[in-house]
């Protein structure tokens, strides 16, 4: 979205009611935004292969079902990781061959599921493929098999979330003494394993790095097939992490860059050989999410201002507890939502929760903000108020996804905001007095 366009649609929700004193924060997902990064996938693979690519969503960065369906509408599947994200994918309308389960921790009961629906399944170990050897010989399935495969190939600037290290916890290590081996005679004795799953990139992750993971598991797989003398792996599902740049408006790295940099550095990849999965996540929808919170008071300590808002942890996790990590650039609106002007002032922008560090801003330098204004945290659309986190009992804020017409700016509801009740089920309510007796 432009920031015109941005600026729009932040004061109609003002002026639409979408914040009050009932619901003091709220968020904002970009329909045609979402519509057009998924294009852009599309087109960008299109653009180097003509095999199959089965695009699957990460539920994980955005585990809204209406989200869902609109990236189902625009030909995307779904990646889940759970039974939780599992029926999401399902609520959504999802069939069960657009659905890749990948997860390090799937039990006996979550394997026989997916194998009964038919949805694909990565396995992460020798434990798990035990599991589904068992599974096999009980119940024969239609589900495509893989394995994850974690090439080794090295972390990215943010140690969390890099997957692809020499002890990471997800998939069968490749560069341990004698694992290839093993790995490549595990295929081999099972001809109901068709495919090879590897994700080596997240934010922090450079392409470069990226690229080295495919590679390793493109000449896995090659190795594999040549072993077996036919095409025992038919596809390669190549995982997601591309990068978002949180710093400006611009979309960098994009979907475009990545699939050329492959075509260069894996040609093999695209030349028909295999089927192709791709699960991206963050880069489809950060750049089109917005959390809106009023400024409930304005204040002075130590001679720094802050702005106390509704906007902290339970919406902007990781920003809270790792700001160097996941900085957010933050807006000022005045009550009206029309953008503040004044000279910059270094302030912090705190949200509600009771401790000092729920910050989503510090010393941040922003036009002086009033009691009543509005902040706007940008690129939020992944990881951020989908994922909620309920410190303090705050509840799950409502989600609105957002349209420009010729009558303006059209909000219809994602998610309702929690209510109050809600918040006192989920707590045992209904079980007040099990510990009583």
């Amino acid at each position: 979205m432009t920031p015109e366009l941005r600026d729009r649609a932040v004061r109609a929700a003002v002026e639409q009611g979408l914040l009050s004193d009932e619901q003091p924060v709220t968020a904002l997902v970009d329909v045609a935004g979402v519509r057009a990064s998924a294009a852009g996938l599309r087109e960008a693979f299109a653009a180097v292969t003509d095999a199959p690519v089965l695009h699957a969503f990460a539920v994980k960065a955005s585990p809204l079902v209406p989200v869902l369906a609109l990236l189902a509408a625009e030909g995307i599947g779904a990646e889940v990781a759970s039974p939780g994200e599992l029926e999401l994918a399902r609520a959504a309308g999802l069939p069960p061959e657009r659905i890749v389960l990948d997860s390090p921790a799937k039990t006996t009961a979550e394997l026989r599921e997916a194998l009964a629906l038919g949805v694909a399944v990565n396995a992460d170990n020798a434990q798990e493929l035990a599991r589904l050897d068992a599974l096999l010989t009980a119940a024969p399935s239609a589900s495509p098999i893989g394995l994850r495969v974690n090439p080794q190939v090295g972390g990215g600037s943010i140690g969390a979330l890099s997957t692809a290290t020499a002890t990471s916890k997800f998939g069968f290590a490749l560069g341990d003494p004698g694992a290839r081996a093993a790995l490549v005679r595990a295929v081999l004795d099972r001809p109901w394993v068709t495919r090879l799953h590897i994700h080596s990139g997240s934010q922090g992750v450079s392409l470069s790095r990226m690229a080295d993971g495919v590679r390793a598991v493109h000449a896995l797989a090659e190795e594999i097939n040549a072993a077996a003398a036919h095409r025992r792996i038919d596809t390669l599902d190549i995982g997601g992490g591309l990068p978002v740049n949180f710093a400006s408006d611009e979309h960098t790295p994009t979907h475009h860059e990545y699939a050329r940099r492959l075509a260069e550095e894996v040609p093999g990849l695209f030349d028909g050989s295999f089927g192709l999965v791709t699960e991206f996540g963050r880069s489809l929808v950060a750049k089109h999410g917005l959390v809106l919170a009023r400024v409930e008071y304005a204040k002075t300590s130590g001679g720094r201002p802050i702005a106390v808002t509704h906007a902290g942890v339970q919406v902007a996790t990781r920003t809270v507890y790792d700001p160097a990590s996941w900085p957010l650039r933050i807006l000022a609106y005045d009550a009206d939502g029309l953008p503040r002007t004044g000279p910059p002032v270094e302030q912090d922008v705190a949200g509600p929760a009771c401790f000092a560090g729920d910050l989503i801003a510090e010393r941040r330098a922003l036009p002086p903000l009033e009691q009543g204004d509005v902040v706007a945290a940008l690129d939020t659309g992944a990881y951020y108020f989908a994922s909620h986190y309920g410190y303090n009992s705050l509840p799950r804020v409502a989600v609105h996804g957002w349209t420009a017409g010729p009558d303006g700016i059209t909000f219809r509801t994602v998610r309702e905001a929690q209510s109050r009740a809600s918040i006192a089920a989920e707590a045992g309510a209904a079980h007040r007095d099990a510990l009583l007796g």
